[in-house]
């Protein structure tokens, strides 16, 4: 009336038994094979961004930028990674951006009055 959950060593498997047992042996290897390849991911993600960052170090650069004659220099801004700087060039107005890393130019856009 009291049979153990789990038969000793000693005890004889019935078929349905040992076909239970490697079902369930199977199937604790594919979940621990899940696990291992998903730890394995993540671990190769974090390793991955720590050594592919940037460095944070800045460095100067020293970047002349020649302006037309005349040019006015209106208002600066930085927006995310551009610097923005505009421009009044007797009567019209030029914004123009710059990589706020490289302070190579990105873009030009210049307003003019219709006649």
């Amino acid at each position: 009336m009291t049979e153990a959950a789990i038969p000793e060593p000693t005890q004889e498997l019935t078929q349905e038994q040992a076909a239970l047992f490697a079902r369930v042996r199977r199937m604790m290897l594919i979940a621990g094979a899940t696990t291992a390849i998903a730890v394995a991911a993540v671990l190769f993600a974090v390793g991955y961004r720590l050594y592919r960052s940037e460095p944070s170090v800045t460095t100067t650069t020293d970047v002349t930028a020649a302006l037309p004659k005349g040019a006015k220099i209106v208002s600066t801004a930085v927006a995310g990674d551009r610097l923005v700087v505009t421009l009044d060039l007797g009567g019209a107005t030029e914004i123009r951006t710059f990589d706020a890393k490289t302070l190579k130019p990105a873009g030009k856009l210049k307003f003019v009055r219709e006649p």
